[in-house]
């Protein structure tokens, strides 16, 4: 598979849970949403870690390092957004106001 037709792939999973995101906010605030959408991002990423260790001892050792390894794609991926809403902040935001 293509890295072009993995990124669209990427896209297109990451566009679904935004728009789910984006429903829950017909029903509650943003702050709201946000953290339901990081609760569950942490829960599936706790998920993923536990199943690839081969038991408790493995994934305790393993934990600072999953830890750090995640928490930097998070701050990797957060920067690169913002930056995104900073170079384009008036064609999002104006979109966002007019929903």
């Amino acid at each position: 598979m293509s890295n072009e037709q993995t990124d669209k792939e990427f896209r297109v999973r990451a566009d679904a849970f935004i728009h789910l995101a984006n429903e829950q906010r017909k029903n509650a605030n943003n702050d709201k949403v946000n953290a339901s959408l990081l609760y569950a991002s942490t829960r599936f990423t706790a998920f993923i870690v536990a199943s690839a260790a081969e038991g408790v001892e493995e994934m305790k050792e393993d934990r600072e390092e999953a830890v750090r390894y995640f928490t930097e794609k998070f701050r990797e991926m957060l920067v690169e957004n913002i930056d995104d809403y900073i170079g384009n902040y008036a064609d999002y935001i104006q979109k966002f106001r007019k929903e």
